[in-house]
């Protein structure tokens, strides 16, 4: 027995026979809209239903036409049934349905309200669907076979206005797609009548946004909303429109956006409660009734409900993007067109419609005509055509012998055999004939119209007059632009709340809530570990640290992780990568990055650094050469204002100066000006506020200019006990 042994075949010729027919099938006959605003699967459930007399009838069960449907569509009842719910009033996902409906059709902006079975439902055609058949049987549109050729159907309907660009629209084919914003009727209307007078007119000014039956807000970008209408492609936003009911605290949202599902937008507000990002909201609801949609959020009190909007905006689908790709099909072609393009292209397609309902007129109203003039030639002897029929012995023979005792043709012979004879009297006859000279006005007219473009343009204004007159509404989407919108920022979603750092000599931090310090104060340290500064601050601050190797390390509070009493806290060479060895000997909580830094050293020099010196417009974490390392760092501290200080050398002397005598620098290396003189072998020891100090007479230690020696510390003038600590180290 022979092996089925693998054949080689080429990958282009294969691609080609077997892959490209499925894709062109789906492109052209299933996913992307025509210029008539319609996919095939909902032409062929519109004229069905057409053909079914929904226009003007009653409704009938959805079943129904799912069942007739499927004389055109071959596809499974509930996959027509779907496409159905899209197009009803109840889904409420078109600006302007096609189908008035009974009963649960679900909701576009609901994933879990599911619609009800197609035998519970009832349908009909909208008033607005007239337009969309309008002249259908006036050959206005080509008819095909339907899959099998037992029947027709038309390949576009005629419609009276731009369907295409005012409904939504989305399509997914094969290496291709189609997602189309809905925009309002009138704009739109406006727009082709613009175009019709002028095609190279720019229509930016008519068509303003898109607009979407869920309504919400547009944010509106110029060069976005110029390249929609340009060129067919652009990403834009929209975002839900809310209330707040203050005597309550509940923000009520009531309009979606259109991409998004209630579901979603409560499930992405829970998981921001869960994982802590959002601490404001007590409850979300789905509220959603028969008056509408509906989401509640409860929210406390005290929070600031535009903030907490903001916030939601930025991290749920309360805001979301629709991606424009404008790919419909033209004349069988896959095309992406902007809305200018795609309204030339429908007054093409739209011209061609009139011009085949006038050629049509004009068939009908000349074989009227030409009727009408062989029935004029037996007026003048009446008696002589009843003679040729009651003479003629074969009914066979009674045309041709009216043709010939007439000189007219067939037809004509035919039109007037088949009168009655009753009818066969000078008043019938005469009213018959009345109407030649308006057929002929007619045919006159309809021949002008035929060959001239600015009436058949005329003729499409006037149409489109009747259809804003009779469907226009109100903008449904606001329009906010987007330089009024604050941008929401990290900060915004970082808690601030009051704390206190905490700093050791062994290079560990804190920090603490206040409320978490009121619980418990006691302080956990390592048996050989000390606090050298605690700073009371708030969450949203920065944090400046500088250390023994002349850096300065930047960080956001908000960064370090929150601490208990009972813990050691953070290791800040972990945090911060120290060098090894390094050790932090101060800290400066901030905001503004005012005030000064000041570095006394052993040489007796302070150097007064503006504090803003070391604040960057980039992130960096480490800023080197943060102080001068010329001589030994005896003291640095951060003052916001100037004031006294005291200055203690290695001989017990003692200066008192003021930091107002100090001239500051932007410059983060200088090395300050001499305050205490110093000999070679007396260095200026530490740098003291007034208060430790506390000499009885102060102004002994004062001196007018600086730098100065300083006054020997009286005995009755002894130093605080942490100078004293200081002294013996």
């Amino acid at each position: 027995m022979e092996k089925n042994l693998p054949v080689k075949q080429n990958i282009n010729e294969t691609l080609e026979n077997n892959f490209m027919p499925y894709a062109m099938s789906v492109i052209v006959s299933r996913a992307i809209p025509e210029i008539d605003g319609l996919k095939p699967s909902h032409r062929k459930i519109l004229y069905t239903m057409y053909k079914m007399n929904l226009l003007s009838g009653a409704r009938t069960k959805s079943a129904n036409v799912v069942g007739q449907t499927m004389k055109l569509n071959p596809h499974g009842d509930m996959a027509i049934y779907e496409t159905l719910v899209r197009m009803t009033k109840g889904n409420e996902a078109l600006l302007h349905p096609y189908i008035n409906s009974k009963g649960n059709f679900g909701k576009q902006y609901s994933r879990d309200m599911a619609y009800a079975a197609p035998r519970y439902t009832e349908v009909s055609l909208d008033k607005i669907a007239e337009e969309l058949f309008c002249d259908l049987d006036m050959d206005t549109v080509d008819f095909t076979d339907n899959y099998d050729g037992t029947t027709k159907e038309p390949t576009l309907l005629p419609v009276k206005f731009p369907t295409i660009i005012i409904n939504p629209n989305q399509g997914i084919a094969v290496g291709m797609a189609s997602n189309i914003a809905g925009f309002n009727l009138e704009e739109v209307c406006m727009a082709a009548k613009k175009l019709l007078k002028n095609e190279h007119a720019g229509i930016d000014d008519l068509i303003k946004a898109p607009d979407f039956p869920t309504g919400g807000d547009f944010i509106y970008n110029q060069a976005v909303m110029k390249s929609i209408i340009d060129k067919g492609r652009g990403t834009f936003k929209i975002r839900a429109k809310y209330r707040f009911d203050k005597k309550n605290s509940i923000i009520e949202i009531f309009e979606i956006p259109y991409t998004a599902t209630i579901e979603s937008i409560i499930e992405g507000i829970v998981n921001l409660v869960k994982t802590g990002k959002i601490k404001d909201i007590i409850d979300v609801r789905d509220e959603t009734d028969l008056k509408g949609l509906k989401i509640a959020i409860e929210i406390r009190k005290s929070a600031d409900s535009e903030l907490l909007m903001k916030k939601l905006y930025k991290l749920t689908q309360l805001e979301d993007s629709f991606g424009c790709n404008f790919n419909i099909l033209v004349k069988g072609r896959p095309c992406v067109l902007g809305i200018k393009d795609i309204l030339i292209e429908w007054i093409k397609f739209r011209i061609g419609c009139i011009k085949r309902r006038i050629q049509y007129q004009l068939d009908q109203k000349g074989r009227r005509l030409h009727l009408l003039e062989g029935l004029s030639k037996i007026l003048l002897d009446i008696d002589k055509a009843i003679k040729i029929i009651r003479n003629t012995q074969k009914d066979k023979d009674v045309v041709p012998n009216l043709m010939k005792g007439f000189s007219i043709d067939h037809p004509q012979a035919e039109f007037i055999a088949e009168i009655k004879l009753r009818n066969l009297n000078h008043e019938y006859i005469l009213n018959k004939t009345d109407e030649i000279d308006s057929l002929i006005d007619d045919i006159t007219r309809l021949r002008v119209d035929l060959v001239s473009d600015q009436r058949q343009k005329k003729i499409i204004s006037n149409e489109l007059d009747e259809v804003i007159k009779v469907y226009a509404k109100p903008r449904r989407t606001g329009i906010i632009h987007e330089d009024d919108i604050e941008e929401i920022k990290d900060e915004h979603f970082i808690e601030d709340y009051n704390l206190k750092l905490f700093l050791t000599a062994h290079n560990y931090l804190k920090k603490i809530s206040l409320i978490s310090l009121r619980a418990s104060a006691e302080q956990k340290l390592k048996d050989d570990d000390a606090l050298i500064q605690e700073e009371e601050t708030h969450n949203k601050a920065e944090l400046v640290l500088f250390s023994d190797r002349c850096n300065a390390y930047k960080i956001r509070i908000h960064d370090i992780p929150d601490h208990k009493a009972s813990q050691l806290g953070e290791y800040l060479s972990n945090l911060l990568e120290l060098e090894s060895g390094e050790n932090i000997l101060y800290m400066v909580p901030t905001d503004e990055f005012e005030g000064w830094m000041l570095f006394s050293y052993e040489n007796g020099k302070i150097a007064k650094v503006d504090f803003e010196a070391y604040k960057t417009k980039t992130n960096r974490k480490k800023l080197s050469n943060a102080y001068y390392s010329g001589s030994r760092l005896i003291d640095v501290r951060y003052i916001r204002e100037d004031q006294e200080l005291t200055a203690v050398s290695s001989a017990n002397r003692a200066l008192i100066f003021n930091t107002s005598d100090i001239s500051s620098k932007a410059t983060r290396t200088t090395m300050g000006i001499s305050v205490m003189r110093s000999k070679k072998d007396l260095k200026m020891h530490t740098v003291i506020t007034l208060a430790e100090f506390s000499p009885k007479k102060a102004d002994i230690y004062r001196t007018k200019n600086i730098p100065a020696a300083g006054m020997a510390i009286k005995d009755t003038d002894r130093l605080s006990r942490q100078l004293n600590i200081l002294g013996d180290e």
